[in-house]
């Protein structure tokens, strides 16, 4: 018997008279501010204007959580169109349920939509959100917690997580103590974060035009395939490997090619940062000191 152990939240949902307070949600939102907050101060000091960060996150935002029910849907389409399921609970996204690479995707289509209108490149904006964006899924994962969802197998070390009879899954009902995936990856995260901050630092002029973006993908992807090995969680498999493994294996692939294919500087790696206006015009930007003092 376990003496010590990570106990899970007595409940996920508060009421304010007839609106549900969930839990879940005010981690994903506590997270894009956070990412918004951290990204525009990123993106001040490289000479741009904080509002162009709020702008873009307008466009980002909605566009990465419709991106992220979509992937989760679409690979798990039996928890809900199967016979006996709601199709329905296909959109209920306080559930849980977003997908991480859907999210990115289609977030991603979002901010070059918001990039576009203030005449960014999206490459320099990536780079700028990047460890903001690892710090928004290192706080959003918290909220797996509150569902007490997407755990690991199950464990007796002492940071184990126990697991309400509700949510244990149908054939280990009297299994209470699981891995706490949610917060070694959130650990993960954080770790990365400081990675790509430091990495920003002392690299600044080699890791640009989506070259920091991609260590982020890098860093990322490594961590959720060891998390991934853990997870007993629904998920369709394929060769013995999870659907989630494939898609890491390919972003990985995809960001290791990127760095190696732009490892030698090109013509305007040095120029500025072009951040826009309401009219699409591109003033000259105040730079950072070669130092990096003053980079978030």
């Amino acid at each position: 018997m376990n003496l010590a152990y990570l106990p899970s939240p007595s409940q996920g949902v508060w009421h304010l008279g007839p609106l549900p307070i969930r839990a879940y949600a005010l981690c994903i939102l506590t997270g894009i501010f956070t990412a918004v907050w951290l990204t525009g101060r990123r993106w001040e000091a490289r000479g741009g204007r904080r509002e162009d960060i709020a702008d873009i996150a307008v466009w980002a935002v909605p566009f990465g959580i419709a991106g992220g029910r979509l992937y989760h849907v679409i690979t798990d389409p039996e928890l809900y169109f199967a016979a006996g399921k709601q199709p329905l609970h296909a959109l209920y996204i306080w559930d849980g349920g977003l997908g991480i690479p859907g999210a990115v995707a289609l977030g991603a289509v979002g901010a070059w939509l918001g990039c576009r209108r203030r005449g960014i490149g999206l490459s320099d904006f990536a780079d700028a959100v990047a460890p903001g964006l690892v710090l928004a899924q290192a706080i959003g994962r918290w909220g797996n917690y509150f569902n007490q969802e997407l755990y690991g197998r199950p464990t007796h070390l002492p940071w184990a997580l126990q697991i309400d009879p509700a949510h244990r899954p149908v054939d280990m009902p009297t299994v209470g103590l699981y891995h706490p995936t949610f917060l070694y990856e959130s650990l993960w995260d954080l770790g990365v974060m400081a990675l790509l901050l430091w990495l920003d630092r002392r690299h600044h002029q080699r890791l640009r035009r989506g070259r920091l973006f991609a260590c982020y993908v890098l860093a990322y992807t490594t961590g959720r395939a060891w998390i991934e090995a853990l997870r007993i969680d629904h998920a369709n498999h394929f060769l013995g490997l999870r659907l989630n493994d494939y898609v890491s294996l390919i972003l990985f692939t995809g960001a290791l090619v990127h760095l190696i294919a732009s490892r030698h500087p090109r013509s305007g790696d040095d120029a500025p940062y072009p951040p826009g206006d309401e009219t699409g015009k591109t003033p000259t930007p105040v730079e950072a000191d070669a130092s990096g003092q003053g980079r978030a």
